[in-house]
This record gives structure tokens, sequence and C-alpha cells, in this order.
């Protein structure tokens, strides 16, 4: 069976005015991101059995308003690698997936989440990937040998 690698760009947060990077929340309309997100999500039927989440407050924060739109609330694993990862380091946190996943959400910054869809989109360049902005890579792996060429990504916002 195909394995979703559903890709995640946290929603738009609060500028940096004082005090860590980390710790930025979302504005209001990137509430309003994420779950309009998690209803796209849900409409297409991709409900995640694994959510591998930045530790990041805004990202956090995405990941719990995209879950509210599941019937069942997937497991959330925070990873603050993800924060300042590289498509490498991604790559080798879903490589970790259980095999039993067969949608794994993955939530995370930019660029690494531009990225990360667009190595699996080698004849269709990525222009942007704005904030909530949404992918689906189709694997045609397990989990552990997820890498450019082993599926392809499209464009779900």
């Amino acid at each position: 069976m195909t394995k979703r690698l559903i890709v995640l760009r946290h929603a738009q947060a609060e500028p940096l005015i004082d005090g860590s990077d980390h710790e930025r929340p979302l504005t209001a309309q990137g509430r309003e991101q994420a779950r309009a997100a998690g209803a796209h999500l849900a409409s297409g039927g991709l409900f995640p059995d694994h959510v591998l989440c930045s530790t990041a407050l805004r990202a956090r924060e995405t990941a719990e308003l995209v879950a509210d739109a599941f019937p069942n609330s997937p497991a959330v694993e925070q990873e603050r690698d993800l924060y300042s990862a590289d498509v490498p380091a991604v790559l080798e946190l879903v490589s970790r997936t259980d095999p039993d996943v067969q949608n794994l959400l993955v939530v995370g910054h930019n660029p690494t989440m531009a990225q990360l869809v667009a190595a699996f989109m080698p004849d269709d360049p990525l222009d942007s990937f704005p904030t909530a902005g949404l992918a689906v890579v189709e694997l045609e792996v397990e989990w552990l040998y997820a890498a450019p060429g082993t599926g392809a990504a499209r464009l779900l916002t």
C-alpha cells in the first residue's frame, strides 16, 4: 500500500519583536489558516495516523488546530530537530516512522518544507509554499527508504 507523506508549513505567526523565535504564537489569521488546512485534509480523506511536529509554538498550535478536523486525533510526536532541520534531516526523521503508519503528517518550517516538497517534484518547479501550505507525497516505498525519486508530490493548497 502507498505511504502518504503530508507536508505542512506552519500557519502565519506573530512577528518576532522581543523574546524567542521558537515561542512565536499564531496570529488570528494563522489560526484560521490551520483550521482551513485541517478541513481541506479531512474533505480529501487524508487523515494522518501520526504527526511529526516541530517544537516551535507556531508549529504545535498549527498541528493542534489541524487535528481538530479529524474524527480521531493522531499521535503527535514533537521533534525539536524539525525546527532547524534540512531536507536530509527531515527524511531521517521520516525513515524512523513505524511501518504500520500509512499517512504521516510533518509540520515544520520554511525553507525546509518547501525544499522537501520540491525534492519530490523534479519536473514541476515549486514557485512558493505559503504559510499553511500543504502537499502530499505518494511514496512507493516504506518510510525507511523515503527519498527524492521514491514518490511524487502534489500541492494541496
